[in-house]
């Protein structure tokens, strides 16, 4: 199934450790919507703009893979409405931080985060869009202090 020209489904729901665990990460029909919804606006126009393959490292997530992995229990991914975006040591010439900036300045989303790495780029890119919520552009970047993940606002331009 496609959600979008260059997104399939499958790159979306893909989970090495679902498939270890043997979770069901099968979205239900409102996850759909907003995975569709996601990659229309938000996946496509970046796919476009660089032209190379975007690569996704974590995409929906059902409740029982979330818990799994640790994740946040209001996690947009939860709900179809994240992606995570990995590009470094995939497309020569296409960084985390270039994907980060074209949407910081050019997309609608609901949530951004820098997700940890240096000053100069992210270790990947969590992007977040909920139907509504649009022009929120909640900017963050993670940082890891004391062994703990913590979020600030972005003040970085």
């Amino acid at each position: 199934m496609k959600l979008s020209k260059n997104l399939s489904l499958d790159e979306v729901i893909k989970s090495n450790t679902a498939i270890r665990r043997g979770i069901d990460n099968t979205p239900s029909e409102e996850h759909l919507e907003n995975l569709k919804y996601l990659a229309e606006k938000v996946f496509q126009p970046i796919r476009e703009h660089f032209g190379v393959p975007i690569y996704i490292s974590s995409g929906y997530r059902s409740p029982e893979l979330n818990e799994a992995i640790g994740g946040s229990s209001k996690s947009f991914h939860c709900h179809g409405m994240a992606l995570d975006l990995d590009q470094d040591g995939r497309n020569k010439g296409v960084s985390n931080a270039d994907v980060f900036y074209f949407i910081k300045n050019n997309l609608p989303f609901t949530e951004l985060i820098w997700e940890f790495g240096d000053e100069n780029n992210p270790n990947w890119v969590h992007v977040a869009l909920a139907k509504g919520r649009e022009n929120e552009k909640n900017t963050k970047i993670a940082q890891s202090i004391d062994n703990k993940t913590t979020y600030t606002r972005w003040d970085r331009d």
